[in-house]
Protein backbone atom coordinates (compact mmCIF):
# COMPACT_ATOMS: atom_id res chain seq x y z
CA UNK A 1 0.00 0.00 0.00
CA UNK A 2 1.32 3.75 -0.73
CA UNK A 3 2.02 5.62 2.49
CA UNK A 4 0.03 8.87 3.47
CA UNK A 5 1.45 11.93 2.15
CA UNK A 6 0.52 13.62 5.12
CA UNK A 7 3.31 16.05 6.40
CA UNK A 8 5.84 14.11 3.70
CA UNK A 9 9.06 15.84 3.85
CA UNK A 10 12.24 13.59 2.55
CA UNK A 11 15.89 14.43 1.84
CA UNK A 12 15.47 13.06 -1.53
CA UNK A 13 12.34 12.31 -3.71
CA UNK A 14 13.11 10.50 -6.92
CA UNK A 15 10.57 11.02 -9.62
CA UNK A 16 9.79 7.70 -11.38
CA UNK A 17 10.15 3.97 -9.99
CA UNK A 18 11.64 2.21 -13.19
CA UNK A 19 14.90 0.67 -12.67
CA UNK A 20 17.07 3.92 -12.11
CA UNK A 21 15.04 5.27 -9.84
CA UNK A 22 14.88 2.00 -7.87
CA UNK A 23 18.42 1.25 -7.81
CA UNK A 24 18.82 4.97 -6.93
CA UNK A 25 17.03 4.47 -4.14
CA UNK A 26 18.69 1.65 -2.89
CA UNK A 27 21.90 3.37 -2.90
CA UNK A 28 20.95 6.64 -1.18
CA UNK A 29 19.10 4.03 1.40
CA UNK A 30 22.46 2.53 2.13
CA UNK A 31 23.77 5.83 2.81
CA UNK A 32 20.94 6.18 5.86
CA UNK A 33 19.92 9.06 3.37
CA UNK A 34 15.59 9.33 4.07
CA UNK A 35 14.64 9.02 0.22
CA UNK A 36 11.56 8.39 -0.88
CA UNK A 37 9.80 7.63 -4.59
CA UNK A 38 6.75 8.78 -6.18
CA UNK A 39 5.92 6.53 -9.46
CA UNK A 40 2.86 7.25 -11.29
CA UNK A 41 2.09 3.53 -11.82
CA UNK A 42 -0.39 1.85 -9.22
CA UNK A 43 1.76 -1.09 -9.09
CA UNK A 44 5.18 -2.42 -10.51
CA UNK A 45 3.37 -5.37 -12.28
CA UNK A 46 2.94 -2.63 -14.92
CA UNK A 47 6.53 -2.11 -15.94
CA UNK A 48 6.02 -4.65 -19.27
CA UNK A 49 9.40 -6.22 -20.74
CA UNK A 50 10.57 -3.42 -22.56
CA UNK A 51 14.09 -4.09 -21.42
CA UNK A 52 15.38 -7.25 -22.15
CA UNK A 53 18.45 -7.91 -20.41
CA UNK A 54 21.43 -6.49 -17.96
CA UNK A 55 24.94 -6.16 -19.72
CA UNK A 56 28.21 -7.92 -17.68
CA UNK A 57 28.86 -4.38 -15.55
CA UNK A 58 25.55 -3.62 -14.63
CA UNK A 59 25.45 -7.49 -13.17
CA UNK A 60 28.74 -6.60 -11.39
CA UNK A 61 26.75 -3.37 -9.74
CA UNK A 62 24.28 -5.70 -8.04
CA UNK A 63 26.86 -8.39 -7.31
CA UNK A 64 28.85 -5.09 -5.35
CA UNK A 65 25.52 -4.62 -3.51
CA UNK A 66 25.41 -8.52 -2.71
CA UNK A 67 22.13 -8.88 -4.60
CA UNK A 68 22.90 -10.18 -8.01
CA UNK A 69 22.02 -14.06 -7.26
CA UNK A 70 18.36 -12.70 -6.90
CA UNK A 71 18.69 -11.58 -11.08
CA UNK A 72 20.67 -14.65 -11.82
CA UNK A 73 18.60 -17.04 -10.79
CA UNK A 74 15.56 -15.76 -12.56
CA UNK A 75 17.18 -15.29 -16.09
CA UNK A 76 19.42 -16.82 -18.68
CA UNK A 77 23.10 -16.17 -18.63
CA UNK A 78 24.34 -15.70 -22.10
CA UNK A 79 26.05 -13.69 -24.54
CA UNK A 80 24.01 -10.70 -25.17
CA UNK A 81 26.76 -8.19 -25.82
CA UNK A 82 26.56 -6.85 -29.74
CA UNK A 83 26.74 -3.83 -32.07
CA UNK A 84 24.09 -3.65 -34.90
CA UNK A 85 23.00 -7.50 -33.86
CA UNK A 86 26.73 -8.59 -34.76
CA UNK A 87 27.49 -10.82 -31.64
CA UNK A 88 30.09 -10.06 -29.10
CA UNK A 89 31.49 -13.00 -27.57
CA UNK A 90 33.15 -11.57 -23.91
CA UNK A 91 33.71 -14.95 -22.64
CA UNK A 92 37.19 -14.27 -22.22
CA UNK A 93 36.76 -11.24 -20.43
CA UNK A 94 38.75 -11.38 -16.68
CA UNK A 95 35.57 -11.06 -14.81
CA UNK A 96 33.21 -13.20 -12.99
CA UNK A 97 30.39 -12.14 -15.03
CA UNK A 98 32.01 -12.55 -18.32
CA UNK A 99 27.96 -12.77 -20.08
CA UNK A 100 24.98 -11.15 -20.02
CA UNK A 101 21.81 -11.91 -18.51
CA UNK A 102 18.46 -12.54 -20.47
CA UNK A 103 15.71 -10.98 -17.91
CA UNK A 104 12.98 -9.12 -19.41
CA UNK A 105 12.29 -4.91 -17.70
CA UNK A 106 8.95 -6.30 -15.29
CA UNK A 107 11.41 -8.97 -13.55
CA UNK A 108 14.07 -6.74 -13.03
CA UNK A 109 11.63 -4.15 -11.19
CA UNK A 110 10.33 -6.26 -9.25
CA UNK A 111 13.30 -7.26 -8.20
CA UNK A 112 15.04 -4.18 -7.35
CA UNK A 113 11.33 -3.34 -5.90
CA UNK A 114 11.92 -6.00 -3.18
CA UNK A 115 15.38 -5.24 -2.13
CA UNK A 116 14.19 -0.94 -1.94
CA UNK A 117 11.62 -2.44 0.05
CA UNK A 118 13.98 -4.39 2.55
CA UNK A 119 15.49 -0.82 2.73
CA UNK A 120 12.33 0.07 4.18
CA UNK A 121 12.41 3.37 1.30
CA UNK A 122 8.62 4.10 0.73
CA UNK A 123 6.97 4.58 -2.80
CA UNK A 124 3.72 6.46 -2.98
CA UNK A 125 2.24 4.77 -6.05
CA UNK A 126 -0.44 6.35 -8.14
CA UNK A 127 0.59 9.62 -8.42
CA UNK A 128 2.06 12.26 -10.43
CA UNK A 129 4.44 15.10 -9.67
CA UNK A 130 2.63 18.29 -12.42
CA UNK A 131 5.36 21.09 -10.84
CA UNK A 132 8.26 21.99 -8.51
CA UNK A 133 9.52 24.98 -7.14
CA UNK A 134 13.45 25.10 -5.67
CA UNK A 135 14.44 27.34 -3.26
CA UNK A 136 18.07 27.67 -1.10
CA UNK A 137 16.85 24.91 1.11
CA UNK A 138 14.89 22.45 -0.44
CA UNK A 139 12.38 21.89 -3.45
CA UNK A 140 8.56 21.60 -3.16
CA UNK A 141 6.94 19.35 -5.40
CA UNK A 142 3.04 19.68 -6.42
CA UNK A 143 1.29 16.80 -7.19
CA UNK A 144 -2.20 16.07 -9.56
CA UNK A 145 -3.89 15.17 -7.24
CA UNK A 146 -3.57 18.21 -4.91
CA UNK A 147 -1.16 17.16 -2.45
CA UNK A 148 2.98 18.18 -2.21
CA UNK A 149 6.10 16.85 -1.04
CA UNK A 150 9.09 18.65 0.37
CA UNK A 151 12.59 17.75 -0.38
CA UNK A 152 16.27 18.69 -0.01
CA UNK A 153 17.02 16.92 -2.91
CA UNK A 154 14.97 16.39 -5.98
CA UNK A 155 16.17 13.85 -8.86
CA UNK A 156 14.05 13.01 -11.93
CA UNK A 157 14.12 9.23 -12.97
CA UNK A 158 10.71 9.74 -14.74
CA UNK A 159 11.82 8.73 -18.42
CA UNK A 160 12.35 10.41 -21.92
CA UNK A 161 9.18 12.58 -21.46
CA UNK A 162 10.47 13.43 -18.34
CA UNK A 163 8.12 16.15 -16.34
CA UNK A 164 10.92 16.90 -13.93
CA UNK A 165 13.67 17.73 -16.95
CA UNK A 166 11.04 20.20 -18.82
CA UNK A 167 9.93 22.05 -15.28
CA UNK A 168 13.67 22.39 -14.51
CA UNK A 169 14.37 24.15 -18.48
CA UNK A 170 17.27 21.77 -19.06
CA UNK A 171 17.78 21.86 -22.67
CA UNK A 172 17.30 17.85 -24.29
CA UNK A 173 19.10 18.68 -27.64
CA UNK A 174 19.97 15.75 -29.80
CA UNK A 175 18.59 13.88 -33.40
CA UNK A 176 14.89 13.71 -33.84
CA UNK A 177 13.15 10.54 -34.62
CA UNK A 178 13.08 8.95 -38.30
CA UNK A 179 10.86 5.74 -37.39
CA UNK A 180 8.85 4.72 -34.68
CA UNK A 181 8.31 0.81 -33.33
CA UNK A 182 5.68 -0.56 -31.90
CA UNK A 183 6.67 -3.04 -28.85
CA UNK A 184 4.11 -5.05 -27.22
CA UNK A 185 3.05 -8.27 -25.32
CA UNK A 186 0.00 -9.78 -26.60
CA UNK A 187 -1.73 -13.35 -27.42
CA UNK A 188 -1.98 -14.00 -30.63
CA UNK A 189 -4.14 -16.87 -31.85
CA UNK A 190 -2.22 -18.48 -34.74
CA UNK A 191 1.36 -19.32 -34.37
CA UNK A 192 3.36 -16.43 -34.58
CA UNK A 193 6.52 -16.71 -37.32
CA UNK A 194 9.56 -16.11 -34.43
CA UNK A 195 12.35 -14.30 -35.03
CA UNK A 196 13.74 -11.17 -36.89
CA UNK A 197 12.78 -9.92 -40.09
CA UNK A 198 14.71 -7.34 -42.25
CA UNK A 199 13.24 -4.36 -43.79
CA UNK A 200 14.28 -1.04 -45.26
CA UNK A 201 14.14 0.79 -41.59
CA UNK A 202 15.38 -1.52 -39.70
CA UNK A 203 14.40 -5.16 -37.85
CA UNK A 204 10.78 -6.77 -36.89
CA UNK A 205 10.87 -9.31 -34.22
CA UNK A 206 8.15 -11.61 -32.86
CA UNK A 207 9.02 -14.17 -30.04
CA UNK A 208 7.28 -16.19 -27.41
CA UNK A 209 7.43 -14.62 -23.60
CA UNK A 210 8.32 -17.38 -21.23
CA UNK A 211 5.07 -18.16 -20.41
CA UNK A 212 4.27 -19.88 -23.57
CA UNK A 213 0.97 -17.67 -24.35
CA UNK A 214 2.07 -14.52 -24.77
CA UNK A 215 3.81 -13.43 -27.98
CA UNK A 216 6.86 -10.23 -27.54
CA UNK A 217 6.39 -8.05 -30.57
CA UNK A 218 8.98 -5.18 -31.83
CA UNK A 219 7.49 -3.52 -34.71
CA UNK A 220 8.68 -0.57 -37.11
CA UNK A 221 5.05 1.25 -38.06
CA UNK A 222 4.91 1.32 -41.82
CA UNK A 223 4.03 5.04 -41.44
CA UNK A 224 5.94 6.94 -39.31
CA UNK A 225 3.95 9.92 -37.25
CA UNK A 226 6.02 13.01 -36.11
CA UNK A 227 5.63 13.36 -31.99
CA UNK A 228 3.20 16.33 -31.71
CA UNK A 229 0.74 14.16 -33.91
CA UNK A 230 1.28 10.53 -32.12
CA UNK A 231 -1.67 9.39 -29.66
CA UNK A 232 -1.22 6.32 -27.52
CA UNK A 233 -1.07 3.63 -29.57
CA UNK A 234 -4.27 1.07 -29.84
CA UNK A 235 -4.77 -2.55 -30.68
CA UNK A 236 -6.20 -1.27 -34.40
CA UNK A 237 -2.28 0.27 -35.21
CA UNK A 238 -0.92 -2.99 -33.90
CA UNK A 239 -2.78 -5.17 -36.37
CA UNK A 240 -2.39 -2.82 -39.13
CA UNK A 241 1.67 -3.00 -38.20
CA UNK A 242 1.13 -6.97 -37.99
CA UNK A 243 -0.46 -6.76 -41.09
CA UNK A 244 2.05 -4.74 -43.24
CA UNK A 245 5.04 -6.36 -42.13
CA UNK A 246 3.88 -10.49 -42.17
CA UNK A 247 0.57 -10.12 -44.02
CA UNK A 248 -1.73 -11.03 -41.20
CA UNK A 249 -2.61 -10.32 -37.70
CA UNK A 250 -1.92 -13.72 -36.39
CA UNK A 251 -5.26 -13.03 -34.67
CA UNK A 252 -3.71 -10.90 -32.12
CA UNK A 253 -5.74 -10.28 -28.79
CA UNK A 254 -5.44 -9.58 -25.02
CA UNK A 255 -2.54 -7.19 -24.94
CA UNK A 256 -0.69 -6.51 -22.05
CA UNK A 257 1.34 -4.31 -22.82
CA UNK A 258 1.62 -1.84 -25.62
CA UNK A 259 4.35 1.48 -25.95
CA UNK A 260 5.86 3.29 -28.87
CA UNK A 261 9.60 4.19 -29.21
CA UNK A 262 11.62 5.62 -31.60
CA UNK A 263 15.35 6.05 -32.76
CA UNK A 264 15.40 9.57 -31.65
CA UNK A 265 18.99 10.50 -29.53
CA UNK A 266 18.76 13.04 -26.93
CA UNK A 267 20.73 14.49 -24.35
CA UNK A 268 20.18 16.70 -21.51
CA UNK A 269 22.41 19.72 -21.77
CA UNK A 270 22.92 19.53 -18.01
CA UNK A 271 22.40 16.56 -14.90
CA UNK A 272 21.66 18.96 -12.52
CA UNK A 273 20.28 22.68 -12.07
CA UNK A 274 20.57 23.57 -8.39
CA UNK A 275 19.23 20.88 -6.14
CA UNK A 276 17.28 19.21 -8.82
CA UNK A 277 19.23 16.32 -11.02
CA UNK A 278 18.12 14.10 -13.96
CA UNK A 279 19.11 9.78 -14.44
CA UNK A 280 18.57 7.90 -16.46
CA UNK A 281 16.27 7.96 -19.96
CA UNK A 282 15.24 11.46 -18.24
CA UNK A 283 19.05 12.34 -18.94
CA UNK A 284 19.36 10.59 -22.02
CA UNK A 285 17.56 8.64 -24.76
CA UNK A 286 18.53 6.68 -27.95
CA UNK A 287 17.19 3.78 -29.86
CA UNK A 288 16.89 0.34 -28.19
CA UNK A 289 19.87 -1.77 -30.48
CA UNK A 290 22.51 -3.02 -28.42
CA UNK A 291 20.29 -3.00 -24.95
CA UNK A 292 22.04 -0.42 -23.10
CA UNK A 293 19.39 2.18 -21.54
CA UNK A 294 18.39 0.34 -18.74
CA UNK A 295 21.75 -0.41 -17.91
CA UNK A 296 23.40 3.11 -18.52
CA UNK A 297 20.60 4.08 -16.37
CA UNK A 298 21.01 1.74 -13.41
CA UNK A 299 25.24 3.17 -13.54
CA UNK A 300 24.17 6.74 -13.37
CA UNK A 301 22.49 5.72 -10.15
CA UNK A 302 25.41 4.15 -8.97
CA UNK A 303 27.59 6.87 -9.75
CA UNK A 304 25.52 9.63 -8.23
CA UNK A 305 23.65 8.11 -5.09
CA UNK A 306 27.16 7.79 -2.68
CA UNK A 307 27.63 11.09 -3.71
CA UNK A 308 24.50 12.59 -3.43
CA UNK A 309 24.60 10.69 -0.01
CA UNK A 310 27.73 11.97 1.36
CA UNK A 311 26.92 15.87 0.18
CA UNK A 312 23.44 15.50 2.09
CA UNK A 313 25.29 13.88 5.36
CA UNK A 314 27.63 16.50 5.20
CA UNK A 315 30.54 14.34 4.19
CA UNK A 316 31.38 16.36 1.12
CA UNK A 317 30.41 19.78 0.31
CA UNK A 318 27.79 20.19 -2.87
CA UNK A 319 30.63 20.34 -5.48
CA UNK A 320 31.12 16.74 -5.71
CA UNK A 321 27.66 16.48 -7.53
CA UNK A 322 29.44 17.88 -10.43
CA UNK A 323 31.32 15.24 -10.73
CA UNK A 324 28.34 13.13 -11.56
CA UNK A 325 27.72 15.18 -14.92
CA UNK A 326 31.50 14.96 -15.46
CA UNK A 327 31.65 11.47 -15.26
CA UNK A 328 28.33 10.46 -16.79
CA UNK A 329 27.42 13.11 -19.48
CA UNK A 330 30.28 11.32 -21.80
CA UNK A 331 29.39 7.87 -21.25
CA UNK A 332 25.80 8.73 -22.61
CA UNK A 333 27.35 10.81 -25.26
CA UNK A 334 28.89 7.58 -26.90
CA UNK A 335 25.93 5.97 -26.03
CA UNK A 336 23.41 8.22 -28.17
CA UNK A 337 26.62 7.44 -31.31
CA UNK A 338 26.24 4.32 -31.00
CA UNK A 339 22.57 3.99 -31.08
CA UNK A 340 22.88 6.02 -34.05
CA UNK A 341 25.19 4.05 -35.75
CA UNK A 342 23.70 0.82 -35.26
CA UNK A 343 20.39 2.31 -36.42
CA UNK A 344 22.25 2.78 -40.01
CA UNK A 345 23.49 -0.11 -39.98
CA UNK A 346 20.36 -1.77 -39.71
CA UNK A 347 18.31 -1.06 -42.35
CA UNK A 348 17.60 -3.22 -45.27
CA UNK A 349 19.10 -1.79 -48.32
CA UNK A 350 21.67 -3.24 -50.49
CA UNK A 351 24.38 -0.72 -49.40
CA UNK A 352 23.83 -1.02 -45.77
CA UNK A 353 23.56 -4.36 -45.96
CA UNK A 354 27.20 -4.45 -47.32
CA UNK A 355 28.25 -2.27 -44.93
CA UNK A 356 26.84 -4.46 -42.19
CA UNK A 357 28.79 -7.55 -43.77
CA UNK A 358 32.21 -5.47 -43.68
CA UNK A 359 31.69 -4.48 -39.79
CA UNK A 360 30.75 -8.22 -39.16
CA UNK A 361 33.94 -9.20 -40.59
CA UNK A 362 35.80 -6.39 -38.63
CA UNK A 363 34.46 -7.51 -35.42
CA UNK A 364 35.13 -10.94 -35.73
CA UNK A 365 38.95 -9.91 -35.25
CA UNK A 366 40.34 -10.22 -31.71
CA UNK A 367 40.97 -6.53 -31.32
CA UNK A 368 38.19 -5.02 -32.78
CA UNK A 369 35.57 -7.37 -30.65
CA UNK A 370 37.30 -6.94 -27.61
CA UNK A 371 37.48 -3.07 -27.99
CA UNK A 372 33.44 -2.72 -29.00
CA UNK A 373 32.42 -5.51 -26.28
CA UNK A 374 34.39 -3.66 -23.65
CA UNK A 375 32.19 -0.45 -24.74
CA UNK A 376 29.09 -2.41 -25.51
CA UNK A 377 29.50 -4.27 -22.26
CA UNK A 378 30.26 -1.28 -19.83
CA UNK A 379 33.58 -3.31 -18.68
CA UNK A 380 36.03 -0.60 -20.47
CA UNK A 381 34.35 2.29 -18.82
CA UNK A 382 36.88 5.00 -17.78
CA UNK A 383 36.31 8.01 -15.79
CA UNK A 384 39.01 10.59 -16.40
CA UNK A 385 40.48 10.95 -12.90
CA UNK A 386 44.21 12.59 -14.47
CA UNK A 387 47.21 10.49 -15.31
CA UNK A 388 48.21 7.35 -13.48
CA UNK A 389 47.71 3.80 -13.07
CA UNK A 390 45.86 2.05 -15.82
CA UNK A 391 43.21 1.20 -12.98
CA UNK A 392 42.85 4.91 -12.06
CA UNK A 393 39.05 5.75 -12.90
CA UNK A 394 38.54 2.12 -14.07
CA UNK A 395 36.40 -0.62 -11.96
CA UNK A 396 38.37 -2.77 -9.92
CA UNK A 397 38.45 -6.63 -10.64
CA UNK A 398 36.24 -8.32 -7.83
CA UNK A 399 39.38 -10.53 -6.96
CA UNK A 400 39.57 -12.78 -3.59
CA UNK A 401 42.18 -11.41 -1.59
CA UNK A 402 43.54 -12.79 1.72
CA UNK A 403 42.37 -10.66 4.63
CA UNK A 404 42.72 -11.62 8.49
CA UNK A 405 39.35 -12.88 8.64
CA UNK A 406 39.88 -15.12 5.85
CA UNK A 407 39.79 -14.86 1.86
CA UNK A 408 37.10 -11.88 0.72
CA UNK A 409 36.03 -11.06 -2.77
CA UNK A 410 36.61 -7.04 -3.21
CA UNK A 411 32.72 -6.92 -4.33
CA UNK A 412 31.75 -8.11 -1.11
CA UNK A 413 33.58 -5.53 0.53
CA UNK A 414 31.22 -2.77 -1.06
CA UNK A 415 28.20 -4.16 -0.38
CA UNK A 416 27.46 -1.82 2.09
CA UNK A 417 28.04 0.98 -0.44
CA UNK A 418 31.25 2.52 1.43
CA UNK A 419 34.50 3.57 0.22
CA UNK A 420 37.37 1.11 0.14
CA UNK A 421 41.10 1.27 0.96
CA UNK A 422 42.02 -1.96 -0.18
CA UNK A 423 45.86 -2.18 1.54
CA UNK A 424 48.25 -4.79 -0.42
CA UNK A 425 51.53 -3.85 1.34
CA UNK A 426 52.60 -4.13 5.11
CA UNK A 427 49.56 -3.54 7.40
CA UNK A 428 48.96 -0.56 8.98
CA UNK A 429 51.13 0.52 6.37
CA UNK A 430 48.71 3.57 5.11
CA UNK A 431 47.29 6.00 7.62
CA UNK A 432 44.14 7.19 7.00
CA UNK A 433 43.18 7.67 10.72
CA UNK A 434 41.42 11.42 9.79
CA UNK A 435 38.81 9.68 7.27
CA UNK A 436 38.48 6.57 9.48
CA UNK A 437 34.77 7.54 10.18
CA UNK A 438 34.27 6.83 6.75
CA UNK A 439 36.70 4.99 4.65
CA UNK A 440 37.02 1.33 5.68
CA UNK A 441 40.79 0.21 5.66
CA UNK A 442 41.31 -3.70 4.78
CA UNK A 443 44.25 -4.93 4.70
CA UNK A 444 45.20 -7.92 2.90
CA UNK A 445 47.43 -9.48 0.39
CA UNK A 446 47.30 -10.42 -3.12
CA UNK A 447 49.72 -12.29 -5.78
CA UNK A 448 48.13 -12.82 -8.76
CA UNK A 449 47.70 -11.13 -11.69
CA UNK A 450 45.53 -7.69 -12.15
CA UNK A 451 43.76 -7.87 -15.30
CA UNK A 452 41.46 -5.20 -16.74
CA UNK A 453 39.29 -6.12 -19.85
CA UNK A 454 40.40 -5.08 -23.05
CA UNK A 455 43.69 -3.24 -21.81
CA UNK A 456 44.94 -7.00 -20.21
CA UNK A 457 47.08 -7.42 -17.84
CA UNK A 458 48.83 -4.38 -15.33
CA UNK A 459 50.81 -3.89 -13.10
CA UNK A 460 49.82 -5.10 -9.52
CA UNK A 461 49.33 -2.15 -7.28
CA UNK A 462 50.36 -1.87 -3.70
CA UNK A 463 46.94 -0.25 -2.47
CA UNK A 464 43.64 0.89 -3.87
CA UNK A 465 41.15 3.47 -2.95
CA UNK A 466 38.14 1.95 -4.21
CA UNK A 467 34.76 4.28 -4.70
CA UNK A 468 31.16 3.00 -3.47
CA UNK A 469 30.40 2.65 -7.26
CA UNK A 470 33.75 0.60 -7.59
CA UNK A 471 35.76 2.54 -9.57
CA UNK A 472 39.26 3.18 -8.60
CA UNK A 473 39.88 6.36 -7.19
CA UNK A 474 43.50 6.72 -6.11
CA UNK A 475 46.30 3.70 -6.84
CA UNK A 476 49.41 3.13 -4.69
CA UNK A 477 52.19 2.09 -6.30
CA UNK A 478 54.91 1.55 -3.14
CA UNK A 479 54.47 5.04 -1.87
CA UNK A 480 51.46 6.99 -0.44
CA UNK A 481 51.75 9.65 -2.60
CA UNK A 482 48.37 11.27 -3.54
CA UNK A 483 46.54 9.41 -1.27
CA UNK A 484 45.63 12.25 1.31
CA UNK A 485 44.58 14.60 -1.48
CA UNK A 486 42.03 11.55 -2.94
CA UNK A 487 40.47 11.13 -0.09
CA UNK A 488 39.95 14.65 0.67
CA UNK A 489 38.52 15.15 -3.31
CA UNK A 490 36.19 12.17 -2.93
CA UNK A 491 35.52 12.06 0.31
CA UNK A 492 35.65 15.18 2.30
CA UNK A 493 37.75 16.99 4.61
CA UNK A 494 38.79 14.99 7.51
CA UNK A 495 36.95 17.54 9.90
CA UNK A 496 33.50 16.31 8.22
CA UNK A 497 34.34 12.77 8.29
CA UNK A 498 30.90 10.92 8.79
CA UNK A 499 30.46 8.17 11.54
CA UNK A 500 31.90 4.95 11.74
CA UNK A 501 31.10 1.62 10.57
CA UNK A 502 31.31 -1.97 10.66
CA UNK A 503 32.95 -4.35 7.88
CA UNK A 504 30.66 -6.67 7.42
Amino acid sequence: MSPSLASAKHAVVIVGGGPTGLMLAGELALARVDVAIVERRESQDLAGSRAGGLHSRTIEVLDQRGIAQRFLSQGKAMQVAGFAMIRLDISDFPTRHNYGLALTQNHIERLLAAWVEELSVPIYRGREVTSFAQDDSGVELELADGGSLRAQYLVGCDGGRSVIRKCAGIEFPGWAPSVSYLIAEAEMADEPASGVRAAEKGINALGKLEDGKRVRAVLIEPQFVPEEERDEPTLDDLRKTLIAVYGTDFGVHNVSWLSRFTDMARQAASYRTGRVLLAGDAAHVHGPTGGQGLNIGVQDAVNLGWKLGQVINGTSTVSLLDTYQAERHPIAALVLRNALAQTALMRGDERTRAAHEKMSELLKMDEPRKQYAGMMSGLDIHYDLGPGHPLLGRRTPDLEVLTEGGPRRIFSLLHAARPVLLNLAEPAALDITPWAGCVQRVDARYAGVWELPVLGAVSAPSAVLIRPDGYVAWVGEGTDRGLGDALGSWFGSPTLAAPGFVLQ
